[in-house]
């Protein structure tokens, strides 16, 4: 046994496997987040756009952007993470490009992604 394959059956044995809608880069989700704050804790909804999604299957990670007050927001949530109560899937966008990464550089109407006919 390699080491590719001792580090695989770690991962299934410790990493809970969730199940997600299905989503894609383009995409407005709302990723309601679990937050400690001291001893308390809270749900925090994150809505945006969907960039990216990379990783295989126990290091996927999704990068999620959304405008708040002019400014630009990014966030990376591990998509195994315990930390993610659910994720709710608001628009399917219509894009060419698995990262969009060009929508940083964009600003009001210029930033609009079609949608995607279902």
């Amino acid at each position: 046994m390699n080491q590719s394959e001792v580090m695989k059956e770690a991962q299934e044995a410790l990493i809970e496997k969730k199940e997600w809608p299905v989503f894609d880069a383009g995409d407005t989700v709302t990723v309601h987040y679990k937050i400690k704050e001291g001893n308390k804790e809270r749900i925090q909804p994150f809505q945006g756009v969907v960039l990216q999604i990379k990783g295989d299957e126990y290091n996927k990670t999704f990068t999620v952007r959304k405008i708040s007050s002019n400014i630009g927001v990014e966030r990376i949530f591990p998509y195994n993470s315990p930390f993610i109560e659910k994720i709710v899937v608001n628009r399917r966008g219509k894009v060419r490009r698995a990262r969009i990464f060009y929508l940083r550089g964009l600003r009001g109407k210029k930033a609009r992604i079609k949608e995607r006919k279902i």
